[in-house]
């Protein structure tokens, strides 16, 4: 998994913790009993031991613990190790997917820079609900393992006729369709490097014929196939997010290492 090192003098390794409050000089941060059990009980955290905390607003904090009997502990603020990083501006479309998968596409499409999670309904999806709150807790999980500063914004699911109608236009969408023309991915993607973007992705059962024609309509379309072999869902979502991010998203330039997790 690639990332960004905290700062050279910390451990990558160090324990990240997404939290709601606010983070600043001398904040002190109550755990919840989930939180709380992790650290104390899963991690067997001690009073004084030291972690990296992050909410999305106020950039990255080394904060240390202190704990107060087995299921209770705060977390105090010592010092700001990153700033905030501006957001970056790649949403990703996909039809809802039965849950196990799910989980797994959310953490993937986390990990590899999305900022907006759109689920949308077509004429062939078979899962219409989605549990938002799952695909959170997903999401902050996967940002506290990859050194994501940030939280994607995740919409509640809606029909693929209706994104498409309200579509902004500055916006380039990339439709990842199995019956594109074989021409080169990367070809056709680097005309969009440093334009907002989405990124579609169809269910199982591919997209109907008159969703395909409304699509390839859209003014700000570009159609790319994903290989000659026909990807599961949750694989087409890694495969389609690292070709836009390798040639026209942030993947430009050194981005440190690899860390195993």
């Amino acid at each position: 998994m690639f990332y960004r090192p905290v700062m050279e003098r910390y451990d990558p390794r160090m324990q990240r913790l997404f939290v709601e409050a606010d983070l600043a000089p001398g904040a002190v941060v109550a755990m919840d009993r989930s939180q709380a059990n992790y650290l104390l009980n899963v991690l067997r955290l001690k009073t004084g031991a030291e972690l990296l905390a992050f909410n999305g607003r106020d950039g990255e904090w080394l904060m240390q613990v202190e704990a107060s009997g087995r299921k209770a502990c705060a977390l105090h603020a010592q010092r700001q190790v990153r700033p905030q990083a501006a957001p970056g501006d790649l949403w990703y479309l996909f039809a809802p997917l039965k849950q196990a998968r799910l989980d797994y596409m959310v953490q993937k499409a986390v990990e590899m820079g999305v900022s907006r999670l759109m689920p949308v309904v077509t004429q062939r999806t078979q899962i219409s609900r989605m549990n938002t709150q799952r695909m959170r807790a997903n999401a902050i999980e996967a940002a506290e393992q990859c050194s994501g500063l940030c939280l994607p914004e995740i919409d509640e699911a809606a029909k693929l006729e209706s994104v498409v109608t309200n579509w902004p236009q500055e916006r380039h969408l990339v439709f990842c369709d199995e019956e594109a023309d074989d021409e080169d991915a990367l070809q056709k993607l680097r005309p969009l490097a440093g334009k907002p973007l989405g990124v579609l992705i169809g269910p199982e059962g591919g997209f109907s014929p008159e969703e395909r024609t409304l699509l390839v309509s859209m003014p700000n379309v570009t159609t790319i196939a994903l290989g000659p072999r026909i990807l599961r869902a949750d694989t087409a979502a890694v495969a389609a997010l690292t070709l836009v991010q390798a040639v026209a998203g942030d993947w430009a330039g050194p981005k440190g290492g690899v860390r195993q997790t």
